[in-house]
C-alpha cells in the first residue's frame, strides 16, 4: 500500500494577488518517480518551490503525513544554476554545500561530511572529477555535480527543476537513467519537472500535468499521456 510523503488541498498558489495554480488537490507518493509537465509558464516552478516551503499558499494547504506532521528532508536541484567564473570551487566544494544545512551554525564542514560529498559524487559517477573546478565540466557533468549537492543532504525526496534542460540526447538519457537508478537503489521520491515528452515516457511512473487554466492532472503515466489527458493541459483555457 502506498504511502504518502505531500498531500495538498485545495491548494491555491501565486504571487500576490496573481493565482498561477487554483485548487489543487494532490498526492505525492514516498517513493514515487513523479513526472511534471505543461506550458511554459504554467506554474510548475512555482509548485516545486511551495511543496519546499518558498512559496506560501494562498489558500489551501500542503500537508505532511509524516511525523508530527514535519516536512520530509528534501533534495533540491534547482535549473543548472551558473556559478561566478571568477570564484573557481571544485566539484566536491559545490557538493560539500549540501551538508550545510546539517552543520551546526558556525562550524565548518567536518571530514565526514567532506566524506559524504566524495561519496554522493560516486553515486553519480563523478569520483574523477572531485579536484575539477566547477567552472571546466561540461553541462552533464555540472548537473550530476548539482544532484550530488543535493544528495549529500540525505534526503528523503529529490525535487529537480528542468534537470536535462539544454542538454543533447545522449547527456539527458544518461541524467535521467542515473535518476532512476537513485530511485531504484534506495527507494528515494523523485518528483522532476521537464517539458520533454519523451523523458517523462521513458522515467516517469506517474505524471502530474499542469494546464493553462492554473489547474492540475494528476494519475498514472499510460492514463496521463493519453491524447485526451495532454489536450486538456496544452489546449484548455479557463
Amino acid at each position: 500500500m502506498a504511502i504518502d510523503l505531500v498531500r495538498g488541498r485545495g491548494l491555491t498558489l501565486g504571487y500576490r494577488d496573481h493565482v498561477v495554480l487554483d485548487k489543487l488537490d494532490f498526492t505525492i507518493e514516498r517513493g514515487d518517480f513523479l513526472g511534471v509537465m505543461g506550458p511554459n509558464g504554467s506554474g510548475k516552478t512555482t509548485l516545486i518551490k511551495a511543496i519546499l516551503g518558498l512559496v506560501p499558499p494562498l489558500r489551501g494547504a500542503i500537508e505532511f503525513p509524516g511525523i508530527n506532521g514535519e516536512p520530509p528532508r528534501f533534495g533540491y536541484v534547482p535549473q543548472r544554476e551558473r556559478l561566478d567564473p571568477h570564484f573557481p570551487l571544485s566539484s566536491l566544494e559545490v557538493a560539500v554545500m549540501g551538508r550545510y544545512g546539517l552543520i551546526p551554525t558556525m562550524r565548518a564542514a567536518s571530514v565526514r561530511d567532506f566524506e559524504m560529498a566524495r561519496s554522493c559524487l560516486e553515486r553519480v559517477r563523478m569520483a574523477d572529477r572531485v579536484d575539477v573546478p566547477y567552472r571546466q565540466l561540461s553541462g552533464g557533468q555540472q548537473q550530476r555535480v548539482l544532484i550530488a549537492r543535493a544528495l549529500a543532504g540525505e534526503p528523503e525526496a529529490l525535487l529537480l527543476d528542468e534537470p536535462t534542460n539544454g542538454m543533447d540526447v545522449q547527456a539527458e538519457r544518461a541524467i535521467m537513467e542515473l535518476l532512476l537508478d537513485l530511485q531504484r537503489e534506495r527507494s528515494t521520491t523523485i518528483v522532476f519537472v521537464t517539458h520533454l515528452q519523451s523523458a517523462i515516457e521513458h522515467f516517469a511512473r506517474r505524471v502530474a500535468l499542469i494546464t493553462r487554466g492554473g489547474g492540475m492532472l494528476i494519475g498514472d503515466k499510460q492514463a496521463m499521456l493519453s491524447p485526451e489527458m495532454l489536450a486538456r493541459a496544452y489546449v484548455e483555457v479557463e
